[in-house]
């Protein structure tokens, strides 16, 4: 079914009376090439593969043609019969009408998957990428890939490298437990509507185990987000700020394990993050 161009999203859209929810970031991709970076790169022949936010299904009709079996969540109840009219033809897709924060993610994998590890695809809408890229990082799941399609600044951020602009807590969380890498970038005039900034496609890959080893991941993340906490400042300050040590105290166990007390947290690579978590 071809429901890809401009002119036939907006043909479905007049047909069901749906009208695109700004509250809910509701913007349908509608290049066919794009479509399929996201679905390559998702790494899904017969496969699992959850999508988050199908919309009308034109990334669900790609996912479909190449996975075992998708499961697309979809919180706006809606687009559930529009779903059902563009998706009639597949039997390997399973709608579910659910707001992925609000769902058991590892009980729907056993369910759906019999627990096997599975790849996540998604059109993120911009208003909550960041709580639902951290929910399916941190969430202990056995997850193999997750392609997303994010504003383009925080595709930046995601893949930034120590010491640039764009390097920040989102950057070491998506590197310290996947391996982040940019797919494509995409125009706003790609969608349907239009957003007001461009887009791109990042692929993060989970690792068998982590980028670094660390005594306390709890205490890890605890002194990087302290270190970005303050950005002007330096790191011994942002540090004696979050935590009980004295000035004195901190440039001594900063010193000991080869970090200057005046660098700022962006310049610390995973590693560094690393030994100073430890030795807090």
């Amino acid at each position: 079914m071809d429901f890809i161009s401009p002119t036939e999203i907006k043909r479905i859209a007049s047909k069901y009376g749906f009208v695109f929810k700004k509250g809910l970031g509701q913007n349908f991709l509608s290049s066919q090439s794009v479509l399929e970076d996201i679905a390559m790169a998702s790494e899904i022949e017969n496969e699992g593969v959850i999508e988050i936010g199908p919309g009308f299904g034109v990334l669900t009709n790609e996912l479909a043609k190449r996975a075992k079996k998708v499961v697309a969540l979809e919180i706006d109840d809606r687009l559930i019969p529009v779903l059902a009219d563009t998706l009639g033809e597949y039997d390997n897709v399973k709608v579910i009408n659910q707001d992925v924060l609000k769902t058991d993610m590892k009980k729907l994998i056993d369910d759906e998957f019999d627990g096997e590890k599975v790849s996540v695809a998604a059109n993120l809408p911009y208003y909550i990428t960041t709580p639902i890229i951290t929910a399916l990082i941190e969430g202990d799941l056995p997850l193999k890939n997750l392609v997303v399609m994010v504003q383009k600044e925080v595709a930046d951020r995601i893949i930034a490298t120590p010491g640039t602009k764009n390097y920040g807590a989102i950057s070491v969380l998506c590197q310290y437990y996947t391996d982040p890498e940019l797919v494509c970038t995409v125009g706003a005039n790609m969608f349907v509507p239009p957003p007001k900034v461009d887009s791109a496609v990042v692929k993060m890959a989970f690792r068998n185990t982590p980028a670094v080893s660390i005594k306390d991941e709890k205490m890890f993340f605890k002194t990087v987000k302290a270190a970005f906490s303050q950005r002007r400042k330096t790191l011994l300050n942002c540090l004696v700020s979050n935590f009980t040590h004295t000035k004195a105290e901190l440039t001594e166990l900063m010193e000991s394990v080869g970090i200057e007390p005046t660098r700022r947290g962006e310049t610390l690579s995973l590693e560094e993050f690393a030994r100073l978590s430890d030795i807090l």
